[in-house]
């Protein structure tokens, strides 16, 4: 099955309250496997940068300026996510602010039956532990070093892992992948029968059976010859 998983960086936490969407990041997964394929873009938000979203993602007015608007890359996008499930963290902020743009510029809205959100489904798996992505990174051991900042393609592809993680990880081999190369059965080896040897005999020889004699001589009333009913 094709999924897609998302993720955005916004002016801040409200598109009705005038935040814009700034960045995505998009990743294809093909039966819980990435696919190699991506979509990424930043937009010109058409306003000032506040300080609190700029210190959790690094994008400023100026990195923003000359960047294309939504509706100039929106087919683009819609190409690329076609009609697959959606896959995000805490999926109703990042629907919120995608469906905010879409509407704006005049296009259908994505329905919310296609979402997946990742955090509803850490919570049910792991309840009253963390659920950032940070803490299911190191939860499943997926490595985020290179996670200075917040950006869209790069926490896409780290929630990726994870998702493929919180659905109980990759299954390789039973089939859900359609280009898995198949190996041929190689014929069973015949082994030659093992030759069978007569039992050895082993016997004590003349002497000593005499320096076993001997020995026993010497032993002082030995339990193997008392009376056993005594």
């Amino acid at each position: 099955m094709r999924e897609i998983v998302f993720d955005t960086e916004t002016t801040g936490l409200s598109f009705s309250g005038g935040d814009r969407l700034v960045e995505i990041g998009c990743v294809e997964i093909f039966n819980r496997v990435e696919t190699g394929r991506t979509f990424h873009a930043y937009f010109n938000p058409d306003r000032a940068m506040p300080a609190e979203a700029f210190a959790v993602h690094g994008l400023s007015d100026a990195f923003l300026s000359d960047k294309p608007r939504f509706p100039e890359l929106v087919e683009a996008m819609l190409d690329f996510i076609g009609d697959a499930p959606l896959v995000a963290h805490n999926a109703g902020f990042d629907f919120g602010f995608l469906n905010g743009e879409l509407k704006q510029c005049g296009r259908p809205l994505v329905c919310t039956t296609r979402m997946v959100d990742t955090l509803t489904i850490a919570r049910s798996k792991h309840p009253g532990a963390k659920h950032t992505l940070d803490a299911l990174c190191s939860r499943y051991g997926i490595d985020r070093s290179h996670r200075v900042l917040h950006g869209a393609l790069l926490d896409a592809q780290l929630l990726a892992q994870v998702y493929v993680e919180l659905l109980g990880g990759r299954q390789i081999g039973l089939g859900l992948v359609s280009d898995v190369t198949v190996v041929a059965a190689q014929p069973a080896q015949v082994r030659t029968p093992s030759v069978v040897r007569p039992a050895r005999a082993f016997s004590a020889s003349e002497a000593e059976l005499i320096a076993h004699a001997a020995f026993m001589g010497r032993v002082k009333n030995p339990i193997w010859g008392s009376d056993a009913s005594a």
